[in-house]
């Protein structure tokens, strides 16, 4: 069975732990599209070119442990505005997308450019100030040196580039399903998640 769920949104919104407990639940393969610019800037960190990294980009990168710092998420919105960039790490969402088995991928365009024919399309939002504070104590819990006022700042600085930018812009599908978890714990969104992509397999 090939079955694709696209769930989209902003950073720290939520997404990323409802795929994974949506991927686990129905038996799915699962992909943080987010890890493959993160690997990609992580390499051009490490000095090599984005073009050149994007195209040699293996799954291995996507499971290094320095992904999730913040030097490495403004790296990798950096090369996710380029064009090109873009272009060469398409083929390898859509080629997981559509693998046998069923697959869940999360995103900021999963479900208006990579998978616009996904079977179920999921947009998990939340408040600034709500996904600002999740992230806060994500990286404060982790020994990195941040203050809330920062983390909240770099949140907008890096929202209002992915929803401004040319290519592949940060928006919802016009057919997908919004969920607002700034006032949900994680078992309510996962329970709407799953409730959503029943709905479609039971047709």
């Amino acid at each position: 069975m090939m079955f694709t769920v696209a769930i989209d949104g902003p950073a720290a919104a939520g997404k990323g732990t409802i795929s994974k407990r949506v991927a686990a639940f129905f038996g799915f393969a699962h992909l943080d599209t987010g890890l493959i610019y993160r690997a990609t800037g992580a390499r051009v960190l490490a000095g090599e070119e984005a073009l050149e990294a994007a195209r040699s980009l293996r799954v291995e990168d996507l499971q290094r442990d320095d992904l999730r710092t913040t030097e490495v998420a403004q790296a990798a919105s950096k090369v996710a505005v380029m064009p090109e960039v873009r272009a060469a790490l398409v083929d390898f969402q859509k080629d997981f997308a559509r693998r046998e088995g069923g697959a869940v991928l999360d995103g900021r365009d999963i479900g208006t450019v990579i998978c616009p024919d996904a079977e179920v399309k999921l947009f998990v939002t939340a408040s600034d100030e709500i996904r600002a504070e999740r992230r806060f104590l994500e990286l404060s819990g982790k020994g990195q040196d941040v203050t809330r006022e920062g983390v909240l700042e770099d949140l907008r600085i890096r929202d209002q580039r992915d929803r401004e930018r040319e290519a592949a812009p940060l928006a919802a599908a016009a057919d997908a399903v919004l969920i607002d978890t700034s006032e949900m714990d994680i078992e309510e969104a996962v329970a709407v998640a799953i409730s959503a992509v029943e709905a479609v397999l039971k047709r």
